[in-house]
C-alpha cells in the first residue's frame, strides 16, 4: 500500500505533533508518525514531555511544593494547620490524569486540524519516502514531498548503574514511586536530577546527589549557580561534586553505590531507591535507511543548517537529535519554522533568545550570556542585580530567596542576558526574552512602567541598576 503526503512528520512530541498541526493549518496534507505506548500498551502522543518528562514531573513537583508549604510555611501567615500529610498514590494518579488530559487533547488538535495519525515506527528511506511499521508488525511505504524528523531523545544510561526494576531507575520510575523513599540516591545534578531530587526531598527523602563534574551547574551563570547550591543546602539535598560512580549493587530492597569522591577515595552509599539523571542522547535508531542519504555526527546528532534542513532535499530534523538545548519549547518553535518554510514563507528562529528553566524552588531561569561567557569572549559588559528580599510583593508572600540579574552592553546598552533564581522565575524570564527579541536595551526596560506592587518589578529594578539607578536598593556608586 503506498500513501502520499506533503508531509510527514516521524515522532509526535512537541517538535513533531506542533510541527504537523502547523503544517496542516498552513493546507499541507500532513501525517505524524509516533510509536509511543504507554504501560497499558496504549498508544500516545506527546512524547517524553507529555507523557514522562515536563508535564508529569512539574505535577509532582507542584504537589511536592504544596505539601511542604502547608507543612512549613503557613503559620507565618497566621494558618495553622494539624497534622499534614502527603498520600503519594493520590498524588501520582493526579500526574496520570493530567497526562492523559493533554495526550488526548492533541489526538483532539490533530482531528480538528485534519492530521492523519500513524501509531508505530518510521523510518525516512531514499527518495523522501518514509517506511511505516505499525505495532503489529505490518509494514507499509508512505510517499511524501518533505519530511521532518523529530524522535525526540533517550536518557543516557551507565555501566556502573544499570537500570534495575524498579530501585535503579531514569526519570521515568522516578515520577512513579508509589511510597517515600527514606533514602534516595541520584546521579547528575542537571535539570532532572535536581528537580526530581526536590520533590521526593520535600516529601522526606533523605536525598544525596552524586555529581561528576567538579562545579556546580556550570551552565548558569556563577551568581545564580552558587545561590543555588546555597538554598539546596538548607533543604537538605545533600549534593557531592566530583563524585564518579564506579559501581552499584542490588541487595533486596536496596542499592549499593560506589563512588570516587573530589578527592579520588572510593566512598560507599546505600539507598533505597537510585535515580540515574547523567542526560540524554538523541534517539534515531531504526529511524534512518543506510541508503537515506541523512548524515549524522559522532554523537549521533542529526547535521542541519540554521533551518533545520538535513543534507538531503526535502528532509528536515528538529528538536533534540539536532544542535542546541535539549528543550521542548526550542523543538515546538523549529517545528512552526519548518512548516512554515515548506509551506513557501520566509521564517527564522532566534536561537540567541532560547530561555532556559529549572523547576525547582526557587526556579532558576536565564537567556542568553552568562557572565563568565562574555570574560572568556572579551566582550565589556556591565550589571544590574535586584534581590527579591527587597521586593514588597515577594515579602507580602514569603517568598524572597533570589535575585534577578540583568547583564547589557557597556556600550550599547543592549541586553545581553538575564538570570533569575526566585519563585516565578520561569515566568518572569519571559520578559527578558521579549526584549532580548527586539533588541531591546536596559534603559528601554528601565523606561517601562510595571505595575506595583508585583514581583515582576524586579526586572524592572535590575535594569535600572545596570546603570546605577535602582530606587529600591543601594546602588554601586552615585552619579
Amino acid at each position: 500500500m503506498s500513501t502520499k503526503f506533503d508531509v510527514v512528520v516521524i515522532g509526535g512530541g512537541p517538535g513533531g505533533y506542533v510541527a504537523a498541526i502547523r503544517a496542516a493549518q498552513l493546507g499541507l496534507k500532513t501525517a505524524c508518525i509516533e510509536k509511543w505506548l504507554d504501560k497499558n500498551n496504549t498508544p500516545r502522543l506527546g512524547g517524553t514531555c507529555l507523557n514522562v518528562g515536563c508535564i508529569p514531573s512539574k505535577a509532582l513537583l507542584d504537589s511536592s511544593h504544596k505539601y511542604h508549604d502547608a507543612k512549613e510555611s503557613y503559620g507565618v501567615h497566621g494558618i495553622t494547620v494539624g497534622d499534614v500529610a502527603m498520600d503519594v498514590s493520590v498524588m501520582v494518579d493526579r500526574k496520570d490524569k493530567i497526562v492523559d488530559q493533554l495526550t488526548s487533547g492533541i489526538t483532539g488538535l490533530f482531528k480538528a486540524n485534519g492530521v492523519t495519525s500513524f501509531e508505530g515506527m518510521g523510518k525516512v528511506l531514499s527518495s523522501k519516502k518514509v517506511e511505516f511499521t505499525a505495532h503489529d508488525g505490518t509494514v507499509s511505504v508512505i510517499e511524501t514531498e518533505n519530511v521532518i524528523l523529530a524522535t525526540g531523545s533517550v536518557p543516557v544510561n551507565i555501566p556502573p548503574a544499570p537500570r534495575t526494576g524498579d530501585i535503579i531507575v531514569d526519570n521515568e520510575g522516578a515520577l512513579d514511586f508509589r511510597t517515600v523513599p527514606k533514602r534516595l540516591g541520584v546521579i547528575g545534578a542537571g535539570v532532572i536530577g535536581l528537580e526530581l531530587g526536590s520533590v521526593w526531598a520535600r516529601l522526606g527523602s533523605e536525598v544525596v546527589v552524586l555529581e561528576a563534574q567538579d562545579s556546580f551547574l556550570s551552565v548558569c551563570d556563577i551568581d545564580v549557580a552558587k545561590e543555588a547550591a546555597k538554598v539546596f543546602k538548607k533543604q537538605h539535598m545533600d549534593i557531592r561534586l566530583g563524585a564518579r560512580v564506579t559501581g552499584s549493587e542490588i541487595n533486596g530492597e536496596e542499592v549499593n553505590v560506589t563512588y570516587l569522591d573530589a578527592k579520588g577515595e572510593e566512598q560507599k552509599q546505600t539507598f533505597d531507591k537510585l535515580i540515574v539523571a547523567v542526560g540524554r542522547k538523541p534517539f534515531t535508531d531504526g529511524c534512518l535507511a543506510a541508503d537515506s542519504g541523512v548524515k549524522l555526527d559522532e554523537r549521533g546528532f542529526v547535521f542541519v543548517d540554521e533551518q533545520c534542513k538535513t543534507s538531503v532535499p526535502g528532509v528536515y530534523a528538529i528538536g533534540d537529535i539536532v544542535r542546541g538545548p535539549m528543550l521542548a519549547h526550542k523543538a515546538s518553535e523549529e517545528g512552526v519554522m519548518v512548516a512554515d518554510i515548506i509551506a513557501g514563507h520566509k521564517a527564522q528562529m532566534n536561537y540567541d533568545c532560547i530561555p532556559s528553566v529549572i523547576y525547582t524552588h526557587p526556579e532558576l531561569a536565564w537567556v542568553g550570556k552568562t557572565e563568565q561567557e562574555l570574560k572568556a569572549d572579551g566582550v565589556k559588559y556591565k550589571v544590574g542585580k535586584f534581590p527579591f528580599a527587597a521586593s514588597g510583593r515577594a515579602m507580602a508572600a514569603n517568598d524572597t530567596t533570589g535575585f534577578v540579574k540583568m547583564i547589557a552592553c557597556e556600550e550599547t546598552d543592549r541586553i545581553l542576558g538575564c538570570h533569575i533564581i526566585g519563585a516565578g522565575a520561569a515566568d518572569l524570564i519571559a520578559q527578558a526574552v521579549i526584549a532580548m527579541e527586539f533588541g531591546s536595551t536596559a534603559e528601554d526596560i528601565a523606561l517601562t512602567v510595571f505595575a506595583h506592587p508585583t514581583v515582576s518589578e524586579a526586572v524592572h529594578e535590575a535594569a535600572l541598576a545596570v546603570d546605577n539607578h535602582a530606587i529600591h536598593i543601594a546602588n554601586r556608586k552615585k552619579r
